[in-house]
């Protein structure tokens, strides 16, 4: 009865969390959850819903129900009487399984789930030395981080490369070429519609996707390592993570760009040749790591790199005020992780997206709630943090702030504080594009991938960075 009228997540929250306090969206918890709790918690919750369908399914005969009949079926309807939900989530259920869907649920209804945990070097010092690993690794592929001007971007691994390599725009002929080949009609259509002018979709974003759409093919196998070539030819150099974190790095070396090559929306060739050939600085780009391992890696870079310019931090979020696509401008954060509410100056206002931005809408002056995990929010969270003011849940924003606290404060960042960071001496810029709407029932990755139109967003932001960090150099070449 207990495992039919509770949710994973009720049954949990009960044990150690009290009412939420609408003052201030914190939740008064006993004991601190660490990473390694949380994902004890996502486990042991699975194992909770498993059993629950094991326990609803026990007078439940699956041999009427067959996997090649529609959902319409008087079968299928029963089965999601007896499961307690609806037809549609079922039927999700039976999207996300496919083939497998009856398999799975006999295997359910067969036995119980009971999950053993056992935790490997799961110390602090262990996630130090792990950070140590990863830095040496980058240090190694390109010393000369140690001794030039740096920008730091959080991004993704595709974005920032596409845009100043210029490779998916030189194969243009080849990309269209093998996307006719596979018989690939949608793109192909979306295509001939840009090229008539019939959508206002960009052609350059849409060669970006289609490069990655032609490259997981095994005709377009082999542009992986043309473009890997071109990019290290113009100064792009990849560093793979080797042994600890997953989080690939790119260390670009902005006085090796081809100008010529550059995305044209990133500004004039003539100037930008000027300002280029000047620079000694370089940008490092990580893929965007999660939650408190933020922390970990701008601290690892702030230990040794003397020069930083700028931190700019993109990355997707949920939105509590807008649809999939939009971008959100924060210049409030409330993280989760050190309880504080970091006030700072956001370099970028929605004039600097909204020119890049066809299908979304720029959202500025947001307060962005930085959260300890997905799984923890529910109805009722976001609800409190709507009321309050704040529209932005995402999870890593609070951990860069609190890097930033300690690059240019003597101490180490305070716990449950207001933050004021306007005196950094360096550019913050936060960016957000949203992927998830969790106030809309479905909408959200886990319903359905952004795919071409949410790389609109994704390149929007990644353009407005760059020509940030273009703007910045430009002001240096005049000094």
């Amino acid at each position: 009865f207990f495992f039919k009228q509770k949710t994973a997540y009720e049954i949990f929250t009960s044990d150690w969390s009290s009412d939420v306090c609408s003052s201030d969206l914190k939740l008064d918890r006993e004991a601190r959850l660490t990473p390694a709790a949380l994902e004890t918690l996502a486990i042991v919750a699975y194992q909770i819903e498993w059993n629950k369908i094991h326990t609803l399914l026990q007078n439940v005969n699956l041999s009427d129900l067959h996997p090649d009949e529609p959902c319409e079926t008087q079968a299928f309807h029963q089965l999601a009487a007896s499961l307690g939900i609806s037809v549609e989530d079922l039927e999700r259920l039976q999207t996300i399984w496919g083939n497998e869907f009856l398999l799975y649920l006999q295997t359910m209804q067969a036995r119980r789930c009971e999950f053993g945990i056992r935790s490997l070097s799961g110390s602090l010092s262990e996630y130090w030395r792990a950070t140590g690993s990863w830095w040496e690794n980058i240090e190694k592929a390109c010393p000369e981080v140690l001794e030039r001007p740096v920008y730091f971007v959080s991004s993704n691994t595709h974005s920032i490369a596409n845009l100043i390599s210029g490779y998916a725009i030189s194969a243009k002929d080849q990309i269209i070429s093998l996307l006719a080949q596979n018989g690939n009609s949608s793109l192909m259509t979306e295509w001939e519609e840009i090229q008539k002018r019939e959508t206002p979709s960009n052609q350059q974003n849409f060669l970006f996707y289609a490069l990655k759409k032609v490259q997981q093919t095994a005709e377009g196998k082999f542009m992986n390592q043309a473009q890997a070539e071109m990019e290290a030819k113009h100064g792009i150099t990849r560093v793979p993570s080797l042994h600890s974190f997953d989080v690939e790095a790119q260390v670009i070396d902005l006085a090796k760009l081809n100008v010529p090559l550059l995305d044209p929306r990133l500004g004039g060739v003539s100037e930008l040749s000027q300002t280029l050939k000047k620079s000694n600085a370089l940008i490092i780009n990580v893929d965007y790591p999660l939650g408190f391992g933020a922390y970990h890696i701008l601290t690892a870079l702030a230990e040794n790199i003397a020069d930083i310019l700028g931190i700019y931090i993109m990355g997707k979020a949920a939105t509590l005020n807008g649809v999939r696509g939009d971008v959100m401008i924060p210049s409030v954060v409330q993280d989760e992780h050190s309880e504080n509410t970091y006030l700072f100056k956001n370099v970028f206002q929605a004039t600097d997206v909204t020119p890049f931005l066809t299908f979304g809408t720029v959202l500025d002056n947001q307060k962005a709630v930085t959260a300890l995990g997905t799984f923890l929010q529910n109805p009722r969270l976001t609800n409190v943090m709507y009321r309050d003011g704040y529209t932005d849940i995402e999870m890593e924003a609070g951990p860069y702030l609190s890097a930033i606290y300690e690059m240019y404060r003597p101490t180490r960042h305070p716990v449950n504080e207001i933050v004021n960071l306007y005196g950094v001496p360096f550019d913050i810029g936060i960016l957000h594009y949203a992927s998830d709407t969790p106030m809309s029932k479905g909408k959200n990755l886990g319903a359905g991938a952004l795919s071409y139109e949410g790389m609109d967003s994704t390149y929007a932001t990644s353009i407005a960075i760059l020509r940030r960090i273009l703007y910045k150099e430009q002001k240096r070449a005049r000094l």
